[in-house]
């Protein structure tokens, strides 16, 4: 004698649909962690690659590169930008951003100077005057901050002074600013024992590492379990009550 009661067509239809459903979420949640585990590699092995001349590696330089250049030019030192919401940032500070301009090249090259720890204060941290005169910098040359949605609109063009303060880094919004164009990615100098700034670049995962990826996969794939066990519980066969035999 069968365990089971035959099922309804729907049920079965439903419990099949809910079960793909959900190995194919934890098998996507799976795949991205994979993704951003080559990512967190691919960016290790760029910070200790050979350096490249700028010119040639931005323009073949994609979303997923982190071509390690060198660039010549100086800094636009009276335009300094500081972005209010770090990721690393757990004792108050800003990171600060500058434009530098390349010998020969109309587009402005945003450089991240690096974290500046805050005071303990509300205030913005004290910013140590940039160096004057043209430099060569050395660093990784990489995809700006994620942007959201910032309130307002444009906070920059309401701003007189500098520095400028915002939270989110949008750069059309800030070559708007400069009345210049800049380059689509930033370069994130090379670590420095000397500097008061604290450069720890790396892909901004905090909000979703690999192994939160994998976790989501692991409830996914119980998901789809709990159906398949939920359908079997459902539709077993009862045994009859002492009180319904004859």
């Amino acid at each position: 004698m069968s365990l089971l009661r035959r099922p309804a067509w729907w049920a079965v239809l439903l419990t099949l649909a809910g079960a793909l459903l959900f190995l194919r979420l934890g098998v996507w949640q799976l795949h991205r962690a994979d993704e951003k585990e080559q990512l967190l590699r691919r960016y290790a092995t760029s910070a200790t690659a050979p350096v490249r001349e700028f010119a040639a590696a931005a323009d073949t330089s994609t979303a997923d590169a982190y071509p390690h250049v060198q660039a010549r030019g100086e800094y636009l030192a009276d335009r300094v930008y500081l972005l209010d919401n770090p990721k690393h940032d757990q004792r108050g500070g800003v990171e600060v951003y500058v434009p530098f301009r390349m010998s020969g090249q109309s587009r402005l090259l945003l450089v991240d100077l690096g974290f500046l720890p805050g005071n303990g204060t509300d205030q913005a941290p004290q910013l140590p005057p940039l160096p004057t005169g043209e430099r060569e910098l050395q660093g990784l040359y990489q995809p700006p901050p994620g942007v959201g949605f910032e309130m307002g609109g444009d906070a920059l063009a309401r701003q007189s002074g500098w520095p400028k303060t915002t939270i989110y880094l949008d750069m059309p919004q800030l070559s708007k600013d400069l009345g210049a164009p800049l380059y689509p990615h930033v370069l994130s100098l090379d670590a420095d024992p000397a500097a008061i700034y604290v450069r720890e670049h790396t892909p901004d995962f905090s909000s979703m590492p690999p192994a939160r990826h994998r976790a989501y996969a692991f409830q996914w794939f119980t998901f789809a379990v709990v159906a398949v066990v939920m359908f079997f519980i459902l539709h077993r066969r009862r045994k009859p009550k002492a009180s319904d035999l004859p």
